[in-house]
């Protein structure tokens, strides 16, 4: 059923199913404790349907179709598998340990989309 979407719809679902994890993971802290798929499905199907521009271009039909919504489950454990596994760069270590040893903490951060998070987190301590 996915095979018949256009490749930019496909690429926005991907990119869509980003985001929202990502943001999703910023939102609890990267909390592996505070994580919860249902929670994380309430903000996907929000922002599907409040600002996924690739949304309304799919066929009611296919919204509607369970061999749809299997495809759509499978590209999303896809792609947070994918978000998950990214390691961070060399430069994101870098930076993130010589923030860690100006404040003299120590924060654990497993792939690169976490990476970014906290070192964004360090900057703003450092700033403050």
């Amino acid at each position: 059923m996915f095979k018949v979407l256009s490749p930019n719809i496909k690429s926005s679902i991907t990119r869509s199913i980003t985001q929202t994890f990502e943001q999703y993971m910023n939102d609890i802290g990267w909390s592996e404790e505070g994580f919860s798929i249902d929670n994380y499905m309430l903000s996907w199907r929000e922002y599907i349907t409040t600002k996924a521009l690739w949304y309304s271009k799919v066929p009611e039909e296919m919204k509607h179709d369970p061999k749809f919504h299997e495809n759509l489950a499978q590209r999303i454990n896809e792609v947070i598998a994918r978000v998950l596994s990214e390691p961070p760069s060399e430069n994101q270590i870098a930076a993130i340990e010589m923030m860690q040893e100006q404040l003299n903490i120590h924060h654990q951060y497993d792939c690169k989309a976490e990476a970014v998070y906290v070192e964004t987190l360090l900057k703003n301590q450092l700033e403050s």
